[in-house]
């Protein structure tokens, strides 16, 4: 499944998600301080975009691992 793979939460996509996120801040200032213009799509990136994200894959994560225990009880 697709939606197992994007949503479902691991320790290498968590730190997927703080290296962007820090990554993103960094170029954030960095193009703001040499251009001298606000810059919206890093921060953006960063503070909306990441965190919906990371909402969205713990909820998936935990509604499949509380699915899968639901699913070994049955058995």
């Amino acid at each position: 499944m697709k939606t197992k793979k994007l949503f479902l939460l691991s320790w290498r996509k968590v730190w997927i998600i703080v290296v962007s996120g820090f990554v993103g801040i960094v170029l954030h200032n960095l193009i703001s301080a040499l251009i001298k213009v606000e810059e919206p799509v890093f921060f953006i990136l960063v503070v909306i975009v990441l965190p919906i994200y990371v909402l969205v894959a713990v909820i998936y994560s935990i509604a499949y691992l509380i699915r899968k225990k639901i699913k070994k009880i049955d058995l």
